[in-house]
């Protein structure tokens, strides 16, 4: 598919697949970070250290382990912690991709990885992205990257084809038991809401109003997706109350080769 067809399906779905962004090379790597990362929560939480806050445990695991190490759902900012993370966050294609649906110059908003352990993985209620950033316009784009296989059974992203559209709304908690409904509100018509299995290696770029969730992982097998969110510097920053007024961002591509760019709350 060529560029303009990617924006032009982009603009009208909210959503856009990327089938191979990885190869097979690239996939082992990553899966050997993640261990890696996980020996790493272990150690830090043996040590009490603070820097810890970025790894969270599966909430509804309890004190489960994997091979002695903690069962985790996600890990925060993980360009900050791992340089193969990192790297992945500037990979050719999937920024030209991102420059393709929103502009030329990127700043790098998130960088997390989102872990669905085999048999533990929780539910991700139908929200959007940008009723929690704090970034005007909302038109920031994901990037979901299937490290591993992502089916229905082991709770691969649903979307609501067209939703970007519907504007800014509130959706409540995200993290959700497995046999809670994915929402709780009931004026959302969840028989426009599809399945996006992905191979490993896949990427589903998406809008970051499109309504979106998953299903909790009831398989023996983890769900392993390298998460970015892009977005262009010609915003306002729109932090709650009593947050820091200023926060400096990644620049990704663009801004005549700057590495960071602050944005001040107006």
């Amino acid at each position: 598919m060529n560029p303009s067809k990617q924006k032009a399906l982009f603009d009208d779905r909210g959503y856009l697949i990327v089938e191979g962004l990885l190869d097979a090379g690239e996939l082992d790597e990553c899966q050997r970070e993640i261990r890696s990362l996980h020996e790493r929560a272990a150690d830090l939480e043996a040590a009490g250290d603070p820097a810890l806050s970025s790894f969270q445990r599966e909430p509804y695991a309890g004190e489960a382990t994997a091979s002695g190490l903690p069962v985790l759902r996600k890990i925060e900012n993980t360009r900050a912690h791992s340089e193969v993370f990192r790297r992945l966050s500037v990979h050719p294609t999937l920024v030209a991709t991102a420059q393709n649906l929103i502009g030329p110059d990127l700043l790098l908003y998130r960088s997390t990885l989102m872990l669905k352990p085999a048999l533990h993985g929780s539910a991700h209620g139908l929200h959007q992205d940008s009723a929690y950033w704090p970034i005007d316009p909302p038109d920031l784009v994901t990037v979901s990257v299937a490290l591993s296989e992502a089916t229905v059974a082991n709770g691969c992203v649903q979307v609501i084809p067209g939703s970007h559209k519907w504007g800014l709304q509130s959706w409540g908690r995200i993290t959700r038991e497995r046999d809670a409904p994915i929402t709780d509100r009931d004026d959302v018509d969840l028989s426009a809401q599809i399945e996006v299995p992905l191979k490993a290696g896949s990427a589903l770029f998406f809008h970051s109003l499109l309504v979106h969730g998953s299903g909790a992982n009831t398989s023996p097998h983890p769900r392993n997706t390298a998460l970015y969110a892009y977005f262009s510097p010609r915003v306002r920053y729109l932090p709650a109350e009593g947050a820091p007024r200023t926060k400096v961002f990644p620049v990704i591509s663009g801004l005549e080769g700057k590495e960071e760019f602050t944005l001040t709350a107006t």
